[in-house]
C-alpha cells in the first residue's frame, strides 16, 4: 500500500495494522498585523519589503494600468510612492481615492507618507471586486465624485475591478456618458476580467439594462433612482452565483485581491 495512505498506531494497545484516521491540522490563528515604524531603518525596510513582495510591487514597477479615462480622473494599480510624488508633480494630482481601505501593511504607510509629502489628500474609500454593491455604496461614491478635489486618482491593487467599478459609476454620475461608454471602463483594456467572480461588478450594471431593456436609453430610468427603488443586490448576487462556474473560471489562475 502507497506511503501515507495507511497510518500504524504505537504505543499501548495499539493492534498492528489498525487504521487510523487522518484529521486536517487545526487551522492557526492569524496574527494580527503590526504596522512597520517608518520611523526606523528596520521598520522602513519591512515596510518596503510589504510593498515589493508581500503586496507584489515588483510587478507594478513594470506596469501600472495609468489611464486618464476622463478629464482629471485618472485610474491606475496601486502606486507605490514613487509614483504618487510623480503624479503630484507631473499631473498636479490633489486627491487618492484609496479603493482598497487604510491598512496596516507596508504599501499603506508608504502611500500615506508620500500623500502628505506631496500635498495631496488621501481617501480611503473600500469597495470589494467580489460583491455586489451596495447602495449605501454608490451613493456614498457619488457624494465624493462630487467633493473632491481634482484632478485625482482612484486606485486598487491591480487598477482592474474595484477601480473599473468606480470608474463606471463616475462615468455615469459625474460624467454622465452613455451606459455603453461608461461601462467599457470593466474591460480587458483595463485587466479587468469577468470570467471569474469579479464578473459580479459586470451582473451589477447588467441589472440596470435589463430593467431598462427595450426602451431607447433616452427613456431610461436614472441610475439613482433604480439603485433606490429596484435595485436588489441580493437577487443579482444569487442569479450571478447560479451560473458561476458553468463557463471558464480565472479567480484561480490569478489570485488577485
Amino acid at each position: 500500500m502507497a506511503a501515507g495512505r495507511r497510518l500504524m498506531r504505537s504505543g499501548a494497545g495499539a493492534k498492528r495494522g489498525t487504521m487510523v484516521k487522518l484529521t486536517p491540522k487545526a487551522k492557526r490563528k492569524k496574527r494580527k498585523h503590526v504596522a512597520a515604524e517608518l520611523s526606523t531603518r528596520e521598520g522602513r525596510a519591512r515596510a518596503r519589503r510589504e510593498l515589493v513582495w508581500g503586496d507584489h510591487g515588483f510587478l507594478r514597477a513594470i506596469y501600472q494600468n495609468l489611464h486618464e479615462f476622463a478629464p482629471g480622473m485618472w485610474r491606475s494599480n496601486q502606486p507605490s510612492p514613487e509614483k504618487v510624488l510623480q503624479y503630484a508633480r507631473e499631473k498636479g494630482i490633489r486627491t487618492v481615492l484609496n479603493l482598497r481601505g487604510a491598512s496596516t501593511k507596508g504599501y499603506y504607510l508608504l502611500e500615506k507618507e508620500a500623500c502628505e509629502q506631496a500635498g495631496i489628500e488621501l481617501v480611503d474609500f473600500q469597495v470589494f471586486s467580489r460583491d455586489t454593491p451596495t447602495r449605501e455604496a454608490i451613493v456614498a461614491a457619488n457624494e465624493l465624485f462630487q467633493r473632491i478635489e481634482y484632478p485625482a486618482l482612484m486606485h486598487c491593487k491591480s487598477g482592474a475591478d474595484r477601480a473599473g467599478l468606480m470608474a463606471v459609476l463616475y462615468m455615469l454620475l459625474k460624467v454622465k456618458v452613455p451606459f455603453a461608454e461608461a461601462v467599457d471602463q470593466l474591460s480587458l483594456k483595463y485587466l479587468h476580467v469577468k470570467h471569474g467572480k469579479t464578473g459580479m461588478l459586470d451582473a451589477f450594471f447588467q441589472a440596470y439594462a435589463d430593467f431598462n431593456a427595450g426602451k431607447p436609453e433616452a427613456e431610461w430610468k436614472p441610475f439613482l433612482d433604480w439603485v433606490a427603488e429596484d435595485y436588489d443586490r441580493i437577487a443579482v448576487k444569487e442569479a450571478f452565483l447560479r451560473d458561476f462556474g458553468k463557463g471558464i473560471q480565472v479567480d484561480r489562475i490569478l489570485q488577485r485581491e
